[in-house]
């Protein structure tokens, strides 16, 4: 599937595997919407890639007018959404004793309710339009639980692609959900791992092949980690 002339909203996209995401669909051709809460960093990326593809509109996905802002003008300008992909997530390290209820909320309302309220502002205008992609970037902890708190939220972001893929397959819309093992971001301290993590540009390629498949493939929940991983 050709992606020159459509349009993807990638959230989270001022850093890690949004960012990468980001940049690999515009090199495919696609108008890119790139949204995260960091403005400046934003607009940076933008530039870097080039106004004619990128466009940043700085949102925070727990805030429900921003998200329906930020689906507003992405369809007034370009008439439509055809590819979602849900990156901003939140990862605090500490045992869930350690953590604060604000941070347990944290990690909730960005890595899972703000997923859903994207998506679900999304999905009029590709059910409107006869079809599209949405990957959710999930991660490994959905099938091997390594936090309480981040766990839950990636277990709860494979249930919903689950539920979501039956209601909507039969209205063209496509849901794969990515389980990256670890990847190289801001979300964590790499200095004491041992093994080989996935640069986000990895990631990315991985978004790409799945939103680029014939319309009548569907990968499903997609993991994506480096060889030192499968072998454990």
């Amino acid at each position: 599937m050709d992606l020159s002339g459509t349009v993807a909203l990638v959230t989270g996209a001022s850093s890690g595997i949004g960012e990468a995401t980001a940049r690999a669909l515009a090199d495919e051709g696609c108008e890119v919407v790139l949204a995260a809460r960091r403005e400046t960093r934003l607009e940076t990326i933008a530039n870097e890639i080039g106004r004619e593809r990128a466009h940043p509109v700085p949102t925070d996905v727990t805030k429900e007018s921003e998200i329906e802002a930020l689906v507003e003008e992405t369809t007034e300008t370009f008439g439509g959404i055809d590819v979602l992909v849900a990156s901003a997530g939140v990862l605090v390290m500490e045992p869930t004793a350690e953590q604060s209820r604000a941070d347990l909320r944290r990690q909730v309302e960005v890595n899972l309710l703000g997923l859903m309220n994207v998506t679900h502002a999304v999905l009029p205008s590709m059910l409107d339009s006869g079809g599209g992609d949405i990957v959710a970037i999930s991660s490994m902890n959905a099938r091997n639980p390594a936090g309480g708190v981040y766990s839950a939220t990636k277990f709860g972001v494979n249930g919903f692609c689950r539920g979501l893929r039956k209601e909507v397959s039969d209205a063209g819309v496509r849901v794969t959900t990515l389980m990256p093992g670890p990847v190289v971001t801001e979300m964590r301290d790499w200095e004491d791992w041992d093994g080989r993590a996935l640069d986000p540009s990895e990631v990315a390629a991985a978004v790409v092949f799945a939103v680029t498949r014939p319309d009548h493939v569907t990968l499903l929940e997609f993991p994506v980690h480096s060889t030192d991983m499968v072998s454990q």
